[in-house]
């Protein structure tokens, strides 16, 4: 299971650093994507990172602003938001899959709780 951290309150144009770590298994088999998902609203894929580091941007919506990488030796992937936006909002989740099959979460495994991220003055 993974267990993401780094959410926090930031003021529009903040950045944040979210990481996503997992204890059980070794993270560098696996493809990893991050999500998130705002009140009243369905969990969006944002980001994949496969196994050999390539990315896969799953959101229009942060092209530009967000980057996600790996460090295998620390079992993390790291999620580098910058230029946040209220619409930003939402708690941020990390998952697993073997490749970037797209934004379904359906398709993903391992989901941690969560870290919540607010964008507000």
């Amino acid at each position: 299971q993974f267990v993401e951290s780094g959410g926090a309150l930031v003021q529009p144009g903040g950045s944040l650093r979210l990481s996503c770590v997992t204890s059980g298994f070794e993270l560098v088999y696996y493809t990893v994507a991050w999500f998130r998902q705002a009140p009243g609203k369905e969990r969006e894929g944002v980001l994949c990172i496969n196994s050999s580091g390539e990315t896969s941007n799953y959101a229009d919506s942060v092209k530009g602003r967000f980057a996600i990488s790996r460090d295998n030796e620390k079992n993390a992937v790291y999620l580098q938001m910058d230029g946040l936006k209220p619409e930003d909002a939402a708690v941020y989740y990390c998952a697993a899959h073997f490749y970037c099959s797209g934004p379904n979460p359906n398709d993903y495994h391992f989901w941690g709780q969560g870290t919540q991220v607010t964008v507000s003055s």
